[in-house]
C-alpha cells in the first residue's frame, strides 16, 4: 500500500492541507505511518464524514421514520377536520368574515344611536335620564354583538352545511 504526506492528500481531496491537518486533528482522517496517509482510507472517511454531516441524503432517509411521520401528520390532519366538525375548532376566513361582519354592524349600530335618538334625547332635560337612556341604547347594541349565532345563523347554517 502505496502512503501520502498531507499535500497529495489535500490534492485528492480537492482541498488545502490546512483543512487535511483539522480533519487530522479531528480525528476524521487518520494517519498510518507517522504524518503519511492511505489515499483509499482518506477518501472513504472524508465521503463518511461529508455524509454525517448531511443527513437529509437518500442514503440516510430512514423509510420506518419517514412512514411515522407521514402516518402522524394524516392523524393530526383528521383530528383537526374533526374538530372542526364538531365546531370545536374554526376555520380563519370563517372566524375573519364573522368578526368583520359583526364590527360593521356594531359600528353602524353605535353610530346610529345620536342620529336616532336626537329629537328624544332633545326633550329631555335631566342628565342621569339622558345617561340612563343612553346607557340603555348602548347596552343593546352590546347585548347584539354577544348574541353572534342569532344575528349570523344563515351565515352560520350555510358553512355547517358546506363543511359536511
Amino acid at each position: 500500500m502505496k502512503l501520502y504526506d498531507k499535500n497529495a492528500v489535500a490534492k485528492f481531496l480537492d482541498m488545502t492541507p490546512k483543512n487535511v491537518e483539522r480533519l487530522t486533528q479531528k480525528e476524521i482522517l487518520k494517519t498510518v505511518q507517522g504524518s503519511l496517509y492511505s489515499l483509499a482510507d482518506c477518501s472513504r472517511a472524508y465521503i463518511r464524514y461529508l455524509r454525517d454531516r448531511n443527513p437529509e441524503t437518500p442514503e440516510a432517509v430512514d423509510l420506518n421514520v419517514e412512514r411515522a411521520k407521514l402516518t402522524r401528520a394524516k392523524r393530526l390532519n383528521e383530528e383537526l377536520d374533526l374538530s372542526v366538525k364538531k365546531r370545536e375548532l374554526h376555520r380563519a376566513e370563517d372566524v375573519e368574515r364573522i368578526m368583520t361582519a359583526m364590527l360593521i354592524n356594531f359600528k353602524s349600530r353605535l353610530s346610529a344611536i345620536p342620529a336616532e335618538e336626537a329629537d328624544k334625547l332633545a326633550s329631555m332635560s335631566d342628565k342621569a335620564e339622558i345617561f340612563l337612556y343612553l346607557d340603555g341604547k348602548i347596552k343593546e347594541a352590546l347585548n347584539e354583538l354577544s348574541n353572534f349565532e342569532e344575528i349570523f345563523k344563515e351565515e352560520i347554517k350555510e358553512d355547517e352545511d358546506g363543511n359536511d
